[in-house]
């Protein structure tokens, strides 16, 4: 987002991923975000949560949910879905974890636009209550009902497409 376009709110989340033993002769694991923790725990990143049977939950570090008016139609829509998600996005990395964590977001669309990039893992997990009200509160903050327009037709010019004559009368 450009400078203009700051969040009015951002809601720091901690982040939970699952790796679970692959039944693959090319990969050893398969990674995916799991859940969102309301608030950022005191944890340093990485840090195992649970390990049991090929898997290890990990408290994978933190990001923010950044708020923005101009999307309130689409947190709005989020909500209305009946089973509200936050997008969690993990990047590609170098070093001692395949992964970091690049963001969170309430955007489907935005989340949406992460899958883009291939290597990008994204998963949509369930929403947790304190996040769910604090958007709920955002959006009756700030949303402003945008009016649909529609784009009027300019009548046909039946002469627009017609053949024309050159200056000697002849075509």
């Amino acid at each position: 987002m450009s400078a203009a376009a700051l969040p009015l709110v951002r809601i720091p989340v901690g982040i939970v991923v699952e790796r679970r033993k692959a039944d693959s002769p090319w990969v050893d694991f398969v990674w995916r975000g799991v859940a969102v923790l309301p608030d950022e725990p005191e944890t340093r990143s990485w840090t195992v949560l649970r390990e049991e049977e090929g898997t290890t939950l990990f408290y994978a570090g933190s990001a923010t949910v950044d708020l923005y008016p101009s999307e309130t139609a689409r947190y709005h829509d989020n909500l209305a879905s009946g089973s509200p998600c936050i997008w969690i996005v993990l990047a590609p990395a170098e070093g001692a974890w395949p992964y970091t964590v690049a963001t969170a977001t309430a955007d489907p669309a935005e989340g949406e636009a992460f899958t883009e990039a291939g290597a990008n893992l994204v998963e949509a997990v369930p929403m947790p209550e304190m996040l769910r009200e604090a958007i709920d509160s955002f959006i009756a903050e700030h949303h402003v009902e945008r009016e649909f327009f529609k784009r009027k037709r300019r009548q046909a010019d039946p002469e627009a497409l017609a053949r024309r004559q050159h200056e000697g009368g002849h075509e």
